[in-house]
């Protein structure tokens, strides 16, 4: 099969199907693999992915969120993508920029951080909506070394890497593994909000 005939299979849009109308932000946020390795990240476009985290909201303003981020052709970015497990580096490679997200899980007094893992939660979805509003997409990612990574860039001890984001535009499916042309392909599902969201008593939906 030749490229041009693997780019017409590439879902261009995703759209989410909805029990009513949401935001497309929203219901066009997707988390594709097949990545575009000739496109860029813009300087602007960039600074813009991480003014949307900051802006995050967070437990008494504490903003426990950090990144270590780059674009490709960067040598920070090789070190990110050294650390990311061997079945994201296959693909992740054609990313225009890669960040790891850090959560500070001890304050400034030596306590545990109240929230923090939620508050950088909070901000990677920031990240993530920024992309598309920038017609890019965004991958979050759990594969990858939190050692190696705290190793690599001396994270210190009361900070936590927590999460692996590839921002890029879309790309192909050619030279993708069966396996993940089958990820690509494969249709958006939640669970209904009849399972979702619950009111008088445990599993009584609201909906």
């Amino acid at each position: 099969m030749t490229a041009e005939e693997y780019a017409v299979e590439v879902p261009a849009s995703k759209p989410a199907e909805t029990s009513v109308p949401l935001h497309p932000l929203l219901a066009e946020r997707w988390s594709p693999r097949a990545l575009d390795p000739d496109a860029a990240v813009t300087d602007r476009q960039f600074t813009a992915l991480f003014e949307a985290a900051r802006w995050a909201p967070s437990w008494g303003n504490t903003q426990p969120a950090r990144y270590i981020a780059a674009r490709r052709g960067e040598a920070t970015f090789d070190r990110i993508h050294g650390t990311l497990s061997r079945g994201n580096k296959g693909w992740t490679s054609k990313a225009a920029a890669l960040a790891i997200g850090v959560a500070r899980v001890v304050d400034e007094g030596g306590e545990p951080m109240p929230y923090g893992e939620y508050g950088l939660a909070l901000a990677t979805e920031n990240l993530v909506l920024q992309a598309v509003a920038e017609g890019l997409h965004a991958h979050q990612m759990a594969g990858f070394d939190r050692d190696a990574a705290r190793a690599e860039f001396g994270i210190p001890a009361e900070f936590e890497p927590i999460v692996a984001v590839a921002v890029g535009s879309l790309g192909t499916l050619d030279g993708m593994p069966e396996r993940l042309q089958e990820k690509e392909l494969r249709p958006r599902i939640r669970k209904p909000l009849s399972e979702l969201v619950f009111t008088e008593t445990w599993g009584e939906p609201v909906f």
